[in-house]
């Protein structure tokens, strides 16, 4: 989906009525009671779990919560124990006025901003592990990642009680991971992922693609360019994996700042890779361009 369609969308959808701003709750308690009283009512609810610094990718996954529920919520919430201490934490952006504003444009219900405090209160030790999959690639590289991702996930689940769940796929690795977790203990929440957003380049909105130089930001571009080499050779009929992976890094490779951490062909639920290509798959790669490290794929049906 371009990013011009989800403009439109928001426009048609919403541009003609006078703008409110969604209900910020803050106070876990809050948002669990305010659930309660939306349940008794009947009301069909859906959560979008984002980290905030918010872009079109994140509002295409609420005006699709907009559109099939009756209360959306977006949670705004830098989540901790997802981040290794090497990693970004402490500089991930943090823009909630920003948000409030873009959600007020496409009339997001509630939004969730709790602080850390709140979510891992004093004496907190409860730790959330799904293993299989999510312990290849994203887990590989960052072994405590999903643990911190399911925990807080978790934690949003019991708190807004939703029927939805919006991911994006480009967040692939983490939706399937979240699935099992989520068939794996019985939570009854139905997880809908919906298609990646990308800018006219075809790059991949991310947040963290504001880390990005002038310079980096156009050589990021090979991502998808490798993707499409990909899914042109898999629907041509290639079938070994190497082959397939030699061409995408051949492209990658012509941008002088990037660096490759992997390249992945698998099962598109259990992400088991295949060394020969057999039904549909889903291809994978994270690259680091610069310092920015950048995650990207595309599911392949044949």
């Amino acid at each position: 989906m371009a990013e011009e369609e989800v403009k439109q969308g928001s426009e048609n959808s919403y541009g003609a009525e006078e703008e409110l701003k969604p209900y910020l709750v803050t106070d876990p308690k809050e948002m669990s009671a305010r659930i309660d009283a939306l349940r008794a009512q009947g009301k069909r609810i859906g959560l979008v779990p984002t980290m905030g610094a918010l872009h079109l990718g994140h509002l295409s996954l609420a005006i699709a919560s907009k559109n099939e529920c009756d209360v959306t919520v977006v949670s705004d919430f830098v989540n901790p124990t997802q981040f290794a201490p090497n990693e970004d934490y402490d500089k991930y952006p943090r823009t909630l006025d920003a948000d409030l504003t873009l959600l007020t444009h496409i009339k997001a219900d509630y939004v969730f901003a709790p602080s850390p405090a709140d979510m891992y209160p004093s004496g907190f030790e409860a730790n959330v592990h799904v293993g299989g999959v999510s312990k290849v690639l994203e887990g590989a590289f960052r072994p405590t990642h999903f643990d911190g991702v399911c925990t807080v996930v978790l934690k949003l689940f019991n708190l807004v009680r939703a029927d939805v769940a919006y991911f994006g796929q480009k967040d692939y690795q983490q939706v399937c991971v979240v699935r099992k977790m989520v068939r794996d203990l019985n939570v009854p929440v139905e997880i809908a992922m919906k298609p990646i957003i990308r800018d006219r380049d075809g790059v991949a909105l991310s947040s963290r693609n504001q880390y990005l130089s002038d310079d980096e930001r156009r050589q990021a571009r090979v991502l998808n360019k490798s993707l499409e080499k990909a899914k042109e050779l898999i629907q041509g009929g290639e079938r070994d994996s190497e082959v397939v992976y030699d061409a995408m890094r051949q492209i990658i490779e012509t941008a002088p700042s990037a660096k490759i951490d992997y390249l992945h062909i698998g099962d598109p639920e259990s992400l088991r890779e295949m060394e020969r290509i057999a039904g549909n798959v889903v291809v994978l790669e994270a690259v680091r361009v610069g310092a920015t490290r950048l995650i990207d794929n595309c599911l392949i049906e044949r």
